[in-house]
Order: structure tokens, then C-alpha cells, then sequence
């Protein structure tokens, strides 16, 4: 759904730092998570640049597949399995490259081979990032860009025969 509303989004307030626990050197200690009224919860929302968040936009909802939850002035926000996208457009002097979000995926070679055909390029072919020794697993990962050179991949985990 796409909102045709000029109202500019509200200001993001900077991060805060937590201070350590009270009674300890480093922050580090003995007490339960749940006495600890800092602490933090399931990542909500992850944040991209874009120079043109309508190419932006059809790339992450049309070539990569992620429901669209709504669009509004430069603003456009995806639903990443429980974790909302929200990307947002920059002036080019502004623009840098974000974090890298890593997609799982179930087989990583069907999902490169798919992308390739809905026009990703991907840097390299996937490939193994680590082998647990003691059963087997491994972790593969593709990487690729989107329109304004944002680096994603792709990750599986895939089961040993140990």
C-alpha cells in the first residue's frame, strides 16, 4: 500500500548509551537478564539508505520479494520475517553504505540461480564460510548489491553428513 501523505517523518532520536550496572566495574554481572530493566528484545527494525527510493522500493518488493508494508514521501518499509526494512532516501552527498543484511534461505543455490534470473548480479558464487567439525553443519553465503550498491547476501545453513 503506498501513501501518498507529503507529511515528513518524525525525527529518529540518537541512540543512548546504557550505563554499566550499578556495583560493578565493567557492567558486567551475576544478576538475571530479567532484572535488568536495559535489556534489549528482538531486533525491530533495520535502516538503508537509497538515492531513489522508487527503484529502491521495486527492487526489495518485485526482484527480492519482500512484502511491502508501506511507502510515504522518501520512506519505504518491508517486512523482513518479523523485522521491519525501512529505507529511506539521501542526498547523494549524504549517501554511504549500510550494514550488510544477510537473508536466510532454505537452498542457497536455488535461490542464487532464481535471483540471477530476476536480473541480481552477484559478487562471486556462493560459497562456504565455515564447517563445524563436530556435526558437519555448514554456513554458505552469496553476496550481492541492490540498486544503490547496498551489500546483501544470502545464507544457508546446510546439514552435515557426519
Amino acid at each position: 500500500m503506498t501513501n501518498g501523505s507529503t507529511a515528513s517523518a518524525r525525527e529518529i532520536a540518537p541512540a543512548r548509551e546504557i550505563a554499566p550496572a550499578r556495583g560493578t566495574a565493567n557492567g558486567s554481572t551475576t544478576a538475571s537478564a530479567s532484572a535488568n530493566p536495559a535489556r534489549l528484545g528482538p531486533l525491530g527494525q533495520v535502516s538503508l539508505f537509497a538515492r531513489d527510493v522508487a527503484r529502491t522500493e521495486a527492487f526489495y518488493r518485485d526482484t527480492l520479494g519482500l512484502p511491502h508494508i508501506f511507502t510515504f514521501g522518501d520512506l519505504a518499509f518491508f517486512d523482513c520475517g518479523g523485522v521491519r526494512l525501512y529505507v529511506h532516501r539521501v542526498p547523494d552527498a549524504d549517501w554511504k553504505p549500510s550494514s550488510i543484511l544477510y537473508f536466510r534461505v532454505d537452498d542457497i543455490d536455488a535461490s542464487v540461480q532464481a535471483l540471477t534470473a530476476a536480473g541480481v548480479a552477484f559478487v562471486g558464487q556462493p560459497h562456504r564460510i565455515h564447517r563445524d567439525e563436530a556435526t558437519g553443519d555448514e554456513e554458505w553465503m552469496a553476496f550481492f548489491e541492490d540498486p544503490d550498491r547496498n551489500m546483501l547476501a544470502l545464507m544457508s545453513r546446510v546439514g552435515g553428513q557426519a
